[in-house]
């Protein structure tokens, strides 16, 4: 029997006026008058995203090539959202069969909407409107280390901490978050695309958070981390937040 996909479950997100909030706050979705249908869509080819626009992590030495492959990721879904959908959204359509999801040499993956998330993905993206380029900050990379660390360690799963820590407790050991924070961990797979299209497809989650996550425009800094899981194999940890100052020292 195929595996479950499990990349779709968790997000946060916390306000400062001390509020948890479901995650489904957007950046302006408002649709442009000239969005098409998204049966009318085609994939466009030959994508070009200009590095130096999107690559934020130039100096960051404290991240791991997949780590910086994450941001990158998500810096070009942010640059750009209809562009992403094109480029990269619309050619999985001919992965689904049914409820199957199945990459090229890959194990398929048991979703819960079938194309249907899919689709309606692509449509927002469409509408979706450019976000800030988020940029990594150490701290926010430490919370996020301490989280997949412990995860993989236990095989647990969710956004509390086997020492009951929540993602603001791990946020804040390392600086002090500023205006918002907000958190995302995907599980079972390791290359940045699959996982940040998984995040973005948001299958079997009704509010789309991983999703608004990802395109919040009122977020401008990252921290992520990539562990193995026993149980999922591979985990991610993206912690976002308005801005974050690392403490001296970290």
């Amino acid at each position: 029997m195929a595996p479950k996909s499990f990349t779709k479950a968790l997000a946060a997100t916390l306000l400062t006026v001390g509020l948890t909030t479901s995650s489904t706050a957007f950046a302006d979705t408002t649709a442009a008058s000239s969005a098409l249908p998204v049966a009318q869509l085609v994939a466009e080819p030959s994508p070009v995203w200009q590095i130096e626009q999107i690559d934020t992590t130039i100096g960051a030495t404290y991240l791991s090539e997949q780590e910086r492959a994450v941001i990158l990721e998500i810096n070009r879904l942010r640059s750009d959202p209809a562009k992403y959908a094109r480029h990269y959204l619309l050619p999985l359509r001919a992965y689904y069969q049914g409820d199957l999801l199945t990459y090229p040499g890959d194990i398929s993956l048991v979703t819960e909407e079938g194309v249907a998330a899919l689709e309606e993905c692509i449509l927002a993206l469409e509408r979706a409107q450019p976000a800030p380029m988020l940029s990594p900050r150490k701290g926010l990379v430490l919370a996020a280390r301490d989280h997949a660390a412990d995860q993989s360690r236990t095989g647990e799963t969710g956004h509390t901490g086997s020492d009951a820590s929540s993602m603001t407790t791990r946020t804040n050991r390392y600086g002090k978050w500023i205006t918002s924070v907000g958190e995302n961990i995907s599980y079972g797979d390791a290359e940045a695309r699959k996982i940040v299209t998984a995040l973005l497809i948001d299958d079997g989650v009704p509010s789309r958070g991983h999703r608004a996550n990802l395109l919040q425009s009122g977020f401008t800094v990252v921290g992520v981390a990539i562990a193995t899981h026993p149980v999922y194999r591979q985990m991610c940890v993206m912690d976002f937040a308005g801005d974050y100052a690392t403490k001296a020292g970290e």
